[in-house]
Formats: structure tokens, C-alpha cells, sequence
């Protein structure tokens, strides 16, 4: 008997897969932004990158590394201890590509000292596009970047390790760093009664010859599958800052002993752990009792890479999303067409445009730091107020994403689910809002001169355009007040916008006008879609969001 055929078999209007696209041709404030900030001269580097993670291969390791999530491998098969985590090859893959690239090391040279150049934007450029992909095999990405800030405070251990820190090679064999041809490096900072406030740590480090022997515990253990983890530990001269391989200097597999690897929302394809310490070999760094001085060098670039990440989970979604509405037609016209659909796209548009605008003006200021102190009076003040805008923004925005997709959106399948079960660890992970907006208040309290320096050269970048009078006068009206901390959230997102509008105004002024009247001049609708972008400004927008003749 003939099977009977169906019309709903045969499948019509729904958007091709959005692969085998250069992720940095096709966004064209991300090449405006990079150029802005002197990347210019990487274009062609930068355009390779765009095309290979722009892959379908690329797009399907992603999608893999997270369906098979990392395994905890306690003992090997004759009872001895060995605390390995398994994982998928696609993950393996995933960490190759990025360590080729030099994602977890170009912004050092070769004896640990910064770059310098536009290091700091060309490898930002690279994260923001790989976080487009998969995000998660990006944390141990970021921590063995970071982690040369903190090392370079112990100069003989910095020498030992840079050269494998240094390859552009990865390797995940379970052995001894010294070994390797590359090397990996995580964190433990947190534990169960702490949290955020580290000086109420209890592991304990005590000495051993030369070195140190650690006993406690971690509530959060980042990537346990690296090489070497950076360690908070008291001492009696106070809260320290320790070197902890996975193996002591003798080859034996160190007393790191995984208890479980974390049930997480998002960050699938990337393992977390709680962890003890049975007299681990660990050796100082930096000055004992300074830990806290010596780690915060490296989750400053860590934070920095928090708001990068988010910045790319968000140019994601809007990729995805107008991609979709470019293809997929309802009654009789393209999605991107209705007045309404476009209204929203447009909307996201200007907020991507600005936050990568945002996050790259950043990455300057990381760059030329070193030799110009107001360059260095940005970071400092900004870094945390740019955390706290961007990696809030990046849940409401996927989710905005996702129902311009419809159903298609929300389901496992496609990208945007994922991307919005990761996006919350970015603003939870280095520090949550209210520490970025302490943190800030901080750096006024501290850096008085400088942080003013930067409100004016703000304001000087933002002169004429709507609401930035009225914003800077909010912003240092605020931070006046005796009791400032109660209004600290309003003050940092407004000095996040304005910053924002800043440097938007120096790649597209046309757009930073745009942001300005939506978002400092008026308050902006809790709803995309709501602010009133006439129709050429909305097409202007969306053409840069996703450049047509860039897909396949």
C-alpha cells in the first residue's frame, strides 16, 4: 500500500541555519569599534577568526560540548585517587581552537609582561566572537589569561610557568604542568560560610620547607580540570595567595580531592567544583597576608572578560534574531518588515552597538594603562560599572531574542536557549551588582582626582547630546550624598550609559545621538521596541547589525 504523503512534510518558511558566516565582516559596529580603538591593522586576523568560529563545525562542537557535560572521575579502576573531570572531544576542540588563536595569552609577552599595542582589543574582539559560539570552555579561557596579572607578583614561579603558559598549544593530558606543552589555570577564592567576603575563609596553609601545605575546603572551584589553581588561603601574617598544582613537585597527583562537580543553570560544557584540601602542595604568592591585593590583579581582567562575554551572548541573539526575521515571512511580508518586529530589532540593535562600543573603548583603556594614568583612572573606575550594565542587560536581552524567534527560540535545538541559561554567571560570577557598585564607590573614595578626571572627560565626550548634562550632574549629584551606597545601582547604570554613549559617539556619532535621546534623555521602556527610531534610522541600524551581504 502507497504511504500517504503530507504537505506538512514538506518544510517552507523557516530561516536556514545561521552558519558559515564571518562573525566579524558581518558586524559592522564590531569592525567600526575595533578600527575606533586601533585594531584596524587586524582586520584581516580578525576576519579569518570571524569565519572559522562563524562555522557550522564550529557551531556544532558548541552544541555538543553542552549536551555532554563534563564527568567526575574520582578513582581509576584499581581504587587510587585520581579527581580527573572527562570531557566530550568537542569541548577538547573547543579549547584547542581558542588556545591557537592566543585567546588565553596574547595580551602578554613572552616573559609576562603586558603587550601593549592594541593586544587588549584585538584579543577582546576574538572573545566577544568565540562567547558567540559557546561561551562556557571560555572560563579557563579567561582565568589562564588573568592569572599572569597575579603571577607576575611572585616573579620565580611567573619565569617557571610562562613558558608553557606562553605556547599557543593545548593540551589536556593529565600530567604534570611542567610537562605540558601548554597549560591551563583556575581559581579558588569562595568558600561555604564567605561567599564574597574572602577574609572569612578558614583553609588553612602552613609551611612546609620552602613551600606550604593547605588543608580546607572550596565552595567554588573554577575549571578543576586545569594545571594550577590560584588559592585563598589564611596564614599567620593573614589571607594569602597561593600557586596549587594538580601535581606536587615529586609527580604524585596533589591532595585536591573533588567532592562534586556543580548542578549548574547554564555554563553546561564547563565544570565547577567543590573541593577539600588534605595538606596540598601549594607555594606563595606575593606577600603573605596580601591575598587579596594579589588576586584582585587578576579578576580585574577576569571582570573585564565577564562584560565582553555578555556583550557577545547578546550580539548573538540579535544575530539570530534578525537573521530569522529577514527569512521568515507572516502575513504576506518578512518579519524584518512589520513595523512592530522592526521597532524591536532596531531597539536591540542600538543596544549592542553601544555595549560593544562600550566594552572595546574598555579594552583600550586595559591597553594603554601601563604609560597613561588617566587611561589607568578609566579602567579602575569603569571596569566595574561596565560589569554590572553589561552582564545585567545580557537576560532580559536574550530572552527579547528568543521571542523574536517564537517557539523556535525557546526550544534546545537552537543556540539562544543556551545563550540564556549562561547569560546570568556573568553578572553572579567575579563579583555580583551590588559588589561592582561598591566597587566603584570605592575607586571614588580612594582615587578622588581621578575618577573626577574621568566624569569630565565623559562629559566632554558626551557634550551636546540629549539627557548628558542632566546625567552627569545625576550621576555626581549621587555619589555626593552621605548615604551614596543606597543609590548606588541608579548612579553606576547611569555612569555605565553615559560612558556608553561616550564612546559610542567616538565610532558612529549618528547612533551615539540615537542612544543618547533614548536612554539618557528619556528613561528607557523596560520593553525593547518602545523607543520612537524613525524608519531610516531603524533601517540604518539594523543594515550595520547584520550585514546582508555577508550571510550565506
Amino acid at each position: 500500500m502507497m504511504q500517504s504523503r503530507f504537505a506538512t512534510h514538506e518544510v517552507l518558511n523557516q530561516s536556514p541555519p545561521f552558519e558559515d558566516v564571518d562573525l566579524f565582516t558581518a558586524d559592522a559596529p564590531l569592525v567600526a569599534a575595533v578600527a575606533a580603538n586601533g585594531g584596524a591593522g587586524a582586520a584581516a586576523e580578525l576576519s579569518d577568526f570571524g569565519r572559522h568560529w562563524g562555522s557550522a563545525g564550529m557551531a556544532e562542537r558548541g552544541r555538543i560540548a553542552n549536551e555532554n557535560t563534563p564527568k567526575l572521575r574520582l578513582f581509576d579502576a584499581r581504587g587510587n585517587r585520581r579527581d580527573e573531570v572527562e570531557f566530550h572531544p568537542a569541548y577538547h576542540e573547543l579549547m584547542a581552537h581558542s588556545a591557537h588563536a592566543g585567546v588565553h595569552n596574547s595580551t602578554w609577552t613572552a616573559d609576562g609582561k603586558p603587550a601593549g599595542g592594541t593586544a587588549e582589543v584585538v584579543r577582546a574582539a576574538k572573545f566577544y566572537i568565540a562567547s558567540q559560539v559557546e561561551t562556557g570552555h571560555l572560563c579557563p579561557i579567561t582565568m589562564t589569561r588573568a592569572s599572569v596579572a597575579a603571577l607576575a607578583s611572585q616573579p620565580d614561579i611567573l619565569a617557571r610557568t610562562m613558558p608553557v603558559i606562553g605556547t599557543r598549544a593545548y593540551d589536556p593530558s593529565f600530567a604534570p604542568w611542567w610537562t605540558k606543552r601548554g597549560m591551563t589555570l583556575g581559581m579558588g577564592m569562595t568558600e561555604k560560610q564567605g561567599g564574597t567576603d574572602v577574609r572569612a575563609n578558614m583553609t588553612r596553609a602552613d609551611r612546609d620547607g620552602d613551600a606550604w601545605r593547605i588543608t580546607g575546603h572550596k565552595w567554588f572551584m573554577s575549571a578543576p580540570m586545569c594545571d594550577a589553581f590560584l588559592v585563598l588561603a589564611q596564614t599567620d601574617g593573614g589571607l594569602s595567595c597561593f600557586f596549587m598544582p594538580r601535581f606536587a613537585p615529586d609527580g604524585s597527583v596533589n591532595a585536591i580531592h573533588f567532592q562534586r562537580l556543580k548542578d549548574k543553570l547554564g555554563n553546561r560544557s564547563n565544570a565547577s567544583s567543590e573541593v577539600e584540601f588534605h595538606g596540598a602542595h601549594a607555594e606563595l604568592i606575593g606577600e603573605e597576608g596580601k591575598g587579596i591585593r594579589t588576586i584582585i590583579q587578576m579578576v580585574q581582567l577576569t571582570r573585564q572578560d565577564c562584560a565582553i562575554a555578555s556583550a557577545g551572548l547578546m550580539r548573538s541573539g540579535l544575530a539570530h534574531a534578525l537573521h530569522h526575521a529577514r527569512h521568515r515571512s507572516v502575513f504576506q511580508k518578512h518579519l524584518a518588515d512589520q513595523p512592530l518586529m522592526r521597532s524591536v530589532l532596531a531597539d536591540m540593535a542600538l543596544h549592542v552597538e553601544a555595549t560593544v562600543a562600550l566594552v572595546m573603548r574598555l579594552c583600550r583603556a586595559f591597553d594603554r594603562a601601563p604609560a597613561d594614568a588617566g587611561e589607568a583612572g578609566y579602567m579602575r573606575l569603569l571596569t566595574p560599572a561596565i560589569k554590572y550594565w553589561t552582564c545585567k542587560s545580557a537576560p532580559p536581552f536574550l530572552y527579547e531574542a528568543m521571542e523574536c524567534l517564537g517557539g523556535n527560540g525557546y526550544v534546545e535545538e537552537g543556540i539562544l536557549a543556551r545563550h540564556y541559561r549562561e547569560a546570568p554567571v556573568n553578572a553572579i560570577w567575579e563579583g555580583s551588582g551590588n559588589v561592582m557598585c561598591l566597587d566603584v564607590l570605592r575607586a571614588l573614595g580612594r582615587e578622588a582626582d581621578a575618577a573626577l578626571a574621568v566624569l569630565r572627560a565623559l562629559a566632554d565626550g558626551t557634550k551636546g547630546l540629549p539627557g548628558a548634562a542632566e546625567t552627569v550632574a545625576l550621576i555626581g549629584k549621587s555619589f555626593r550624598r552621605p548615604d551614596s551606597e543606597r543609590v548606588a545601582r541608579l548612579a553606576v547604570e547611569q555612569l555605565a550609559l553615559l560612558a556608553a554613549t561616550a564612546a559610542l559617539n567616538q565610532v558612529s556619532p549618528g547612533s551615539a545621538e540615537l542612544f543618547a535621546a533614548t536612554r539618557l534623555a528619556a528613561g528607557h521602556a523596560a520593553m525593547y521596541g518602545a523607543a520612537d527610531l524613525s524608519d531610516d534610522d531603524q533601517r540604518a541600524l539594523l543594515q550595520r547589525a547584520l550585514l546582508q551581504r555577508a550571510l550565506p
